[in-house]
């Protein structure tokens, strides 16, 4: 009986450990062969994945940078927007600069799905420009007009002597480059290209006192096309 005490438990472990081992190796082998499969897939897609992701990028690229042409209204009574957007402040402002002091401001919020080239609100001559370095917080915040990068662009109006439009340029946190197409001296016609501000930002409309808003906080507008003011 002694001789037969405790017989096959050795065999029993070894069945034991082959068992735990045999599974660890399957298990092993079956998470190789996933990964491989895996891996595989990857290098035979990533072409396809880099193709796709580049013809997204161009087609981005070219839908941002589209350029559509504006159908102004020919009522000489009216101001047009210089930016595409949503207009999201109307207020009341010193801008000395240009405008000589009060006047209105009517600022409109361009998205990176918004058309990014403006157009001129009134027919008249360029009597000033000038470019300010600053900040590139978010545009969303209407106080970035007052540390952002912009360029001032002021216009003489030649559809009502003596009256001066500006338009402010703002740069935002994409926003980068501020491209102005036109210089001191240039005579532009209502709804002509005037400039183009790459990635999102927003553009800001000073008018005369004596203007009577005709938009609200809300609206959408179409650059040199949506009636902003009259006078």
């Amino acid at each position: 009986m002694s001789l037969s005490l405790h017989a096959g438990k050795a065999a029993k472990a070894s069945r034991r450990i082959l068992g735990w081992w045999t599974l660890i190796c399957l298990l092993a082998a079956f998470g190789g062969g996933f990964m491989a499969v895996v891996v595989g897939l990857a290098a035979a897609l990533a072409p396809t994945a880099v193709a796709i992701l580049w013809l997204l990028f161009i087609g981005f690229i070219l839908y941002f940078f589209r350029d559509p042409n504006p159908q102004p209204p020919t009522d000489p009574a009216v101001i047009v927007a210089a930016g595409h957007g949503k207009v999201d402040h109307i207020d009341e402002i010193d801008e000395p600069e240009f405008m000589g002091g009060r006047c209105h401001r009517v600022s409109v919020f361009l998205s990176v799905f918004d058309v990014h080239v403006q157009n001129a609100p009134v027919a008249g001559t360029v009597a000033f420009i000038r470019h300010q370095p600053g900040k590139f917080i978010n545009a969303l915040k209407v106080e970035s007009a007052a540390c952002n990068e912009n360029v001032l662009i002021g216009l003489q109006s030649s559809e009502r002597p003596g009256e001066k439009i500006a338009v402010r340029l703002i740069a935002g946190l994409i926003a980068r480059r501020i491209v102005p197409w036109v210089t001191s001296g240039d005579t532009v016609e209502r709804g002509q290209r005037i400039s183009l501000i790459q990635f999102g930002s927003r553009c800001d409309h000073y008018l005369p006192l004596t203007a009577k808003i005709e938009v609200q906080c809300g609206d959408r507008v179409r650059a040199g096309e949506t009636v902003i003011a009259r006078r």
